[in-house]
């Protein structure tokens, strides 16, 4: 595993961290899960990525994570770090959404319990809050950080005019933000047009979720949607969005990256860490095979010109 420092902090994290949003819910099998991220430690991803709505059902991610916890992994509990969020509903009434101080530090306190953990190591604000101050939702992780609940803070989908406000904020309270968690990928870019500069200039690290576009950017699609495939059963990948347009650029994609001797998906990958102002690129795994293709983009994360250009030329087509 290559390990990136973050942005301008002391913290190095893996190239490749995983998150739990799918596959570690109390829907799917124990098991498996607990397999998957057994594997993924000895692979060298040490960084672990939840948020307290993941699962399905709500917080059953976080239940499954400290149940492996408890199945092993705690004793390595200084060799990795875990994340966790706060933004979106996680239950009913006015103080289990958004950014209120209420709301962030209750959920903070109701992971740890469902983790078994005393801390995480990254408590993120998940999305900011348009009825409040952002002022609020940063003193609220401040505190969680001052009360040693958390060891670093990090926000997730702010744009780069709030990013910029969160960070002055931040700073002036002495809780420097460490990390942004953005979607970023070959069909959405949308943090190149400031967000990364942004982020440099404040010395945050930046880590890529959705970065396969909830796997468009694979070969699953090409010759038709599988039967039990993400697009056939999830509300964030409809079959309406692989568009002869869509299906036409990831063939075309798919041709370079076999050029480069790399899966589409590996190549995805690759394409968004040759940045070096991204820290880490966060994968899911359903299986520890599907897992093994994916940490294989860290073999080779150096594109020719040309290579940038053919696919520049093909993203706008």
């Amino acid at each position: 595993m290559k390990y990136n420092r973050c942005g301008k902090s002391g913290l190095l994290l893996p190239a490749v961290s995983l998150g739990l949003w799918h596959n570690f819910g109390s829907v799917d099998v124990y098991e498996n899960s607990k397999n998957i991220i057994f594997h993924a430690f000895d692979c060298g991803i040490t960084h672990f990525d939840l948020a307290n709505n993941y699962g399905p059902i709500p917080g059953s991610a976080e239940i499954t994570f400290g149940n492996v916890l408890k199945d092993g992994l705690k004793t390595h509990r200084d060799e990795i770090v875990v994340s966790t969020k706060a933004g979106y509903k996680m239950w009913d009434g006015p103080y289990g959404d958004w950014g209120s101080r209420k709301y962030m530090i209750a959920s903070l306190d109701q992971s740890l319990k469902r983790m078994g953990l005393d801390y995480v190591d990254i408590y993120y604000s998940h999305r900011p809050d348009p009825e409040t101050p952002i002022e609020e939702t940063m003193m609220a992780l401040d505190q969680m950080v001052r009360q040693g609940k958390a060891l670093y803070v990090g926000i997730s989908n702010y744009n780069p005019e709030q990013s910029k406000k969160a960070f002055e904020i931040l700073k002036e309270l002495r809780t420097p933000c460490l990390i942004h968690q953005s979607r970023y990928n070959m069909f959405d870019r949308w943090v190149e047009n400031g967000l990364l500069e942004v982020t440099n200039n404040y010395g945050v690290g930046v880590i890529a979720f959705s970065p396969l576009a909830q796997g468009l950017l694979t070969n699953r699609y090409l010759n038709g949607i599988p039967q039990g495939s993400r697009m056939t059963k999830s509300e964030f990948l409809k079959p309406s969005q692989l568009t002869n347009k869509k299906l036409t650029q990831i063939t075309k994609l798919n041709q370079i990256a076999e050029k480069r001797g790399q899966s589409l998906a590996d190549m995805a990958l690759a394409w968004i860490l040759r940045d070096k102002r991204i820290t880490s690129v966060l994968v899911g795994a359903s299986s520890v095979e599907q897992l093994d293709t994916n940490l294989k983009c860290i073999d080779n994360v150096n594109f020719t010109e040309t290579e940038l250009q053919e696919i520049d030329n093909i993203l706008n087509s």
